[in-house]
């Protein structure tokens, strides 16, 4: 049968977005050249913060001693946990060679980039997550310099936690700058830093909007949009765990779709009556964001077998994906287009988000399609190379100088020719397009 919404989003992440790049533009020019000064400028208008841009020794340890203990054990458990996992993404990445033909080896190897840049969001939500995540990935993959750059708030400056985070990840740099003119610091290597090879992490609309701009110039871990969770489930599943989890979600911004996809009426049908009621009892702050979720971007859709509802979700292909159905091994078979994937009601999305070891800054608005989220590849320049003998050249030159001339590109036709008339000078090559 075909699927039945039993909720239907109303808006969609694309419903009337803010044409923001005219703005970002012409704060990423000002900055670019007008440099610090131009920086500081943007800084004082929307930061509405005059402190210290890049923090003191001293200031990271007296944000350290205003954390409590208990979350900084927190943090380092974090911390570890997501230091684990990325060594292992590391170690798979091999520096390889390969004799293709005789007398010619081609390899590869793995080389970090110089000098990364982390942004971390402070705004409504102190991100400390997002601290560990990437700057974590950044040390692991062996990048030279890793700046770590966060909103302050006003008179205040940014979160200890913070600032706790990003140090013992491993930041070489914390810089207390927010939005736009953060980006702009770190790609344009202000403050006396060095300039950034690659932009990361998960940041507002004008964030998002000015790493596309620049992408090109710097590399950018992806173009972001708002968070997205999809949720498959079965009779076997818990309505209440189901329902709590896509509200955890939804918290996360008025335009944050959650999607819940079953093969069960009256599991559906809970939730939906559930939903409401825990969003009502969430603080205020964090309630209204998840009530204009589930009111506009939320679906519920009914299929009829479970290959049905993995294909539904291959084409949403969310950035969180959890399983709360029976036969695990299933779905982990055959799902294959997710940022993160959740199997079972033992884990849920907020545990990737923050403590398991898994990466979160993940692909939003289908981006799951193509791309997975942050690791420590993305820090990583996979590059070739090659040598030869000069054996091993002649075949390889003969095949170059043909091609080229079939092509039409004598230029590099002749490098070919010139190093077959001197390494076999008593030789005969018909090197023509035609040959």
């Amino acid at each position: 049968m075909p699927r039945d919404y039993l909720k239907k989003a109303t808006l969609t992440s694309t419903t009337n977005a803010s044409d923001v790049t005219q703005i970002v533009q012409g704060i990423l020019n000002d900055i670019e050249a007008g440099g610090d000064a131009a920086a500081l400028e943007y800084a004082a208008k929307f930061d509405k913060y005059e402190g210290s841009i890049i923090l003191s020794e001293a200031e990271v340890a007296a944000a350290a001693a205003l954390v409590p203990d208990r979350l900084k054990a927190d943090i380092q458990f974090a911390h570890q946990n997501v230091k684990k996992f990325a060594e292992a993404q590391k170690a798979t990445l091999k520096d390889i060679e390969v004799e293709v033909i005789p007398g010619l080896i081609a390899g590869q190897k793995s080389i970090p980039v110089n000098s990364a840049g982390c942004y971390i969001p402070g705004g409504r939500y102190s991100h400390i997550a997002s601290a560990i995540m990437t700057v974590t990935t950044a040390k692991v993959a062996g990048c030279n310099h890793i700046v770590a750059c966060s909103p302050p708030r006003p008179g205040v400056g940014i979160a200890p936690a913070i600032i706790y985070a990003a140090h013992v990840c491993g930041a070489d740099t914390i810089m207390a700058m927010g939005g736009v003119q953060g980006v702009a610091a770190m790609t344009f290597g202000l403050f006396g830093l060095p300039k950034a090879n690659i932009l990361v992490g998960p940041g507002n609309q004008f964030v998002a909007e000015a790493k596309r701009i620049l992408f090109g110039r710097v590399g950018i871990d992806m173009i972001a949009g708002p968070t997205d969770s999809l949720i498959l489930a079965d009779s076997t599943a818990d309505a209440e765990i189901v329902a709590a989890d896509l509200v955890g979600q939804a918290e996360h911004g008025y335009n944050s779709p959650v999607w819940l996809v079953t093969d069960d009426r009256p599991l559906a049908e809970a939730v939906m009556a559930r939903v409401p009621e825990l969003i009502e009892d969430l603080p205020e702050v964090n309630r209204d964001n998840a009530r204009a979720a589930w009111r506009d971007y939320a679906e519920v859709i009914l299929c009829d077998s479970r290959e049905d509802m993995a294909a539904t979700s291959d084409e949403y292909a969310p950035e969180h994906l959890t399983v709360q159905a029976d036969d695990l091994d299933w779905w982990l078979k055959r799902l294959t287009c997710y940022g993160s994937l959740f199997l079972g009601e033992e884990t849920t999305v907020a545990f990737g988000d923050k403590a398991s070891g898994t990466n979160h800054v993940l692909p939003t608005s289908g981006a799951a399609s193509y791309t997975g989220g942050l690791s420590v590849h993305k820090y990583m320049k996979i590059v070739t190379w090659q040598r030869a003998t000069r054996d091993g050249a002649k075949p390889i030159a003969e095949a170059t100088a043909r091609i080229s001339r079939l092509e039409g590109m004598e230029g590099h036709a002749r490098t070919a020719d010139i190093r077959l008339h001197k390494y076999f000078p008593d030789e005969q090559f018909d090197l023509s397009a035609d040959a």
